[in-house]
């Protein structure tokens, strides 16, 4: 029961970051938005998300990850259905960011959680493969729940069906989730504030740069203050006696090379999702269902590794297992960006994309358990926090840097644009699983020696 309330909740706000992209064209001549404000629907949401995760996580470690996790959820949930109800373009883009705040305050907690929960060895090895089934197929179930209600029901029911599951897990989180120790002492607000700040700007520019351009003046003066306020940030944690990040978690190389990795593999999928999507509805005529539906084979391959990741781990170390889904991945990748407006779907684009979900399903575990392996309880929150923070960054600058691409390798717009500039946006997702994959090999330096040897844990909060 405790691992069905975390996953829940993690499920319900990963998914919202992209359930509502088969929805947009619908949801733009119900609430008058322009196409420049249009994409705002799904990055207010990543800003508000992105921007606030580090506070989230010191929260649950100050105050108690479980009411935390229930104030989170019922933030996210009564903004669901506000969202739900929106009347006007200022209406629903205010609700999208308070569901951002109420994933931000949540979302950390339930790693936090499940850490706690389940002791080091086979049981959390068996919930880490769930959890990250969830964290990589999180944005593919939005794509079909998505396509699925707008076609059947409405768009907003792609927010209303937040607020029985909200309810649900509220209820039942008081009675299953275990309270955590609060930790007593000071709040960090000089780090809580440079964190916030500097996280938002680094998201916002990377949104204003896909927007418009890389040398668009706000886009730099954003990245700019995200600069400054990180490096403020970093400066301020080195020296608080309770920081809100602390730096002992960087202390590790095979836990900064695995969120550099996570960054890339959520960048390269979740950016393939974005352009593959408006491909199949812009230039193969797909409906919004039917393209949902299309990405099944994704979907569903991941979550039936959840059995199988467990016991490769055991037979073969993590190094294979995760290499090999990179390897899997970037096959996946390299054999879709062929695509094109005559490809057909079962023989040209469903098989590399059983290839890519095989490749993710193996990947995600090995890199989850190495970014919480050796950490200590009380910074189980900021561990957490980091692994969601560097998801969300890699979603938000995957799309960013595909549009870029998709800009420059395409004329016109319509079907002529898609067909054209989405091949070469699949092979910019390749390129990042190539990166991904020399990150492991370079900066978690796996070793192969034995078939049970492990990445070696991340040191414990001590670092090495």
């Amino acid at each position: 029961m405790v691992l069905a309330i975390i996953l829940g909740c993690y499920l319900m706000v990963v998914l919202d970051a992209s359930v509502v992209i088969t929805a947009l064209p619908d949801l733009r001549t119900d609430l008058g938005f322009s196409a420049a404000s249009l994409s705002w629907v799904q990055n207010i949401y990543a800003l508000a998300f992105g921007g606030l995760l580090l506070l989230g996580a010191r929260m649950g470690d100050l105050l108690g990850r479980r009411q935390v996790f229930i104030g989170g959820i019922a933030l996210f949930t009564g903004a669901s259905m506000l969202g739900g109800l929106a009347q006007s373009e200022t209406w629903l883009l205010a609700a999208r960011t308070l569901q951002g705040v109420g994933a931000a305050i949540a979302a950390p907690s339930t790693l936090a959680l499940l850490t706690i929960s389940f002791p080091e060895g086979s049981e959390r090895t068996r919930a880490i493969a769930l959890y990250s089934a969830v964290a990589s197929a999180g944005a593919s179930v939005g794509l079909v729940l998505g396509g699925m209600l707008t076609s059947w029901i409405s768009w907003r029911w792609s927010l209303f069906i937040n607020v029985p599951i909200g309810v649900v897990l509220i209820s039942l989180a008081p009675r299953y989730l275990p309270e955590t120790e609060r930790h007593t002492g000071e709040f960090d607000l000089a780090g809580a504030l440079t964190s916030t700040l500097g996280m938002s700007a680094l998201v916002y520019g990377l949104v204003r740069a896909a927007e418009t351009s890389w040398g668009n003046a706000v886009a730099l003066g954003s990245f700019a203050l995200a600069a400054l306020m990180l490096a403020a940030f970093v400066a301020i944690e080195r020296r608080a006696r309770q920081p809100i990040t602390p730096l002992r978690l960087f202390a590790s190389h095979e836990r900064v090379g695995a969120y550099a990795a996570r960054l890339l593999m959520v960048g390269a999928m979740f950016g393939m999702f974005f352009y593959v999507t408006q491909f199949l509805q812009g230039a193969d005529g797909f409906s919004a269902l039917k393209a949902g539906l299309a990405f099944l084979p994704v979907t569903l391959t991941i979550f039936a590794m959840v059995k199988a990741v467990p016991k490769l781990l055991g037979r073969v170390g993590p190094e294979v297992t995760l290499v090999g889904g990179l390897v899997l991945a970037l096959a996946g990748l390299l054999w879709l960006s062929r695509i094109s407006t005559t490809t057909d779907y079962w023989t040209g684009i469903a098989p590399p994309m059983l290839l890519i979900g095989a490749g993710m399903g193996l990947a995600f575990t090995p890199l989850t358990q190495a970014a919480i392996a050796g950490v200590d309880h009380r910074d189980a929150g900021a561990a957490s926090g980091l692994v969601n923070a560097f998801q969300q960054l890699g979603s938000t600058i995957g799309i960013g840097l595909l549009v870029t691409v998709f800009a420059a390798s395409s004329e016109g717009s319509g079907a002529k644009a898609l067909a054209e500039g989405v091949p070469s946006t699949i092979e910019v997702s390749a390129a990042l699983i190539v990166l991904a994959l020399a990150v492991v090999l370079g900066v978690m330096r796996p070793r192969f020696g034995s078939s049970r040897s492990q990445i070696r844990p991340a040191q414990a909060a001590a670092g090495e």
